[in-house]
């Protein structure tokens, strides 16, 4: 099932070419590649979606709403900063989903296929479904701009956090942990005292709207 929503925005594609450049760029200044725009909606109710898996199987906002709160990964087969995460992913992952909290991955890049997708997640050892947002529709409703970009959402549907993983790609250089201190004062029943930081990673490459 594919949600309904409009979109609001496109994005160029990046030159396949540039890939490589951007690799070596990230690697020596953190945070190079874009930044996530705020989300307007933190503090209020997410948006609700439906995505399909790479099996076709649908999976929903709503679904995780028995959970402690549910995080959404914007995720990348590709870019070089989303795959500089994939091992930090899975350790938050594993150790919060043992805590309560549901994760969510969502791919919403344009040329990235669901057998693409699929494999990657096998391969970097995903315990979280990974959904193929086509026409990056849900992107759109979240304002997601790049990958990795993370987003809380709690039990009762409320956006809690928006923004970074950590503040370096380089894990070895990392000095603010952002995504675990959320889910920790959140694991507490504390609230999260830094809501909202500056995601950087790969623009997301949206498709071309009619009127853009």
């Amino acid at each position: 099932m594919k949600p309904t929503q409009h979109a609001r925005s496109a994005t160029p594609l990046l030159a396949p070419a540039l890939i490589a450049a951007s690799l070596l760029l990230a690697a020596a200044v953190p945070a190079c590649a874009g930044e996530g725009t705020s989300a307007a909606f933190l503090g209020k109710e997410a948006p609700a979606f439906t995505l399909p898996d790479a099996d076709g199987k649908s999976h929903s906002l709503a679904e995780t709403r028995s959970s402690k709160a549910t995080v959404i990964i914007w995720v990348s087969t590709e870019c070089p900063v989303s795959n500089a995460y994939n091992d930090r992913m899975v350790a938050l992952a594993r150790e919060y989903q043992a805590k309560g909290f549901a994760f969510v991955g969502i791919n919403s890049n344009k040329a990235e296929t669901a057998q693409q997708i699929a494999a990657h997640a096998k391969e970097h050892g995903f315990t979280f479904p990974v959904l193929k947002d086509e026409n990056n529709l849900v992107a759109d409703m979240y304002g997601a701009s790049v990958t990795p970009e993370v987003y809380i959402v709690d039990a009762k549907g409320i956006l809690k956090y928006h923004g970074r993983i950590d503040d370096n790609m380089k894990e070895d250089g990392v000095t603010a942990r952002d995504l675990k201190t959320a889910l920790d004062a959140m694991t507490a029943g504390q609230e999260i005292a830094k809501s909202e930081s500056k995601a950087f990673g790969c623009s997301i490459k949206r498709v071309a709207k009619a009127g853009a």
